[in-house]
């Protein structure tokens, strides 16, 4: 049976042979071009208008200009039990209600335990099998 590599054209050959030739700007491309030398003024004139009041100028300039400010968290020493996953759990929704720690955090923390108690079951099943298998090979 022979091997396939799944490329369907060889090396160096189009993919596309009857798209856009080599050269060939796009349409955005020849925009840009026509409107380059009017971007200094077209931001001057936004500009003037944001000062006098025109909110949307205002908001098209920040938004484009200025990164939007991300919301951040501090970090919160938490300690859990030492116990089952669901102790755990319990711990961190009795903080996250005493306003230990912020809910999104909270959140956080529950859906890594999901997480991990998804990691821990396969870890389990792994090793059953892993039993099982070995009392099935020593009856043979």
């Amino acid at each position: 049976m022979e091997k396939t590599t799944g490329k369907l054209w060889q090396k160096g050959q189009s993919g596309n042979p009857k798209g856009r030739p080599k050269g060939v700007p796009t349409k955005i491309v020849e925009l840009r071009k026509a409107i380059a030398d009017d971007v200094p003024g077209i931001l001057k004139r936004m500009s003037e208008m944001a000062l006098l009041g025109d909110v949307q100028a205002a908001r098209l300039l920040l938004e484009r200009c200025i990164p939007p400010l991300k919301a951040i968290e501090q970090s919160i020493a938490l300690s859990l039990p030492n116990g089952t996953l669901t102790d755990q759990g319990r711990a961190i929704l009795t903080a996250v209600s005493n306003g230990a720690i912020p809910p999104t955090q909270g959140s956080q923390l529950i859906t890594a335990l999901g997480t991990l108690a998804r990691v821990a079951e396969i870890d389990e099943l792994t090793a059953r099998i892993t039993i099982l298998e070995q009392k099935q090979n020593d009856k043979s």
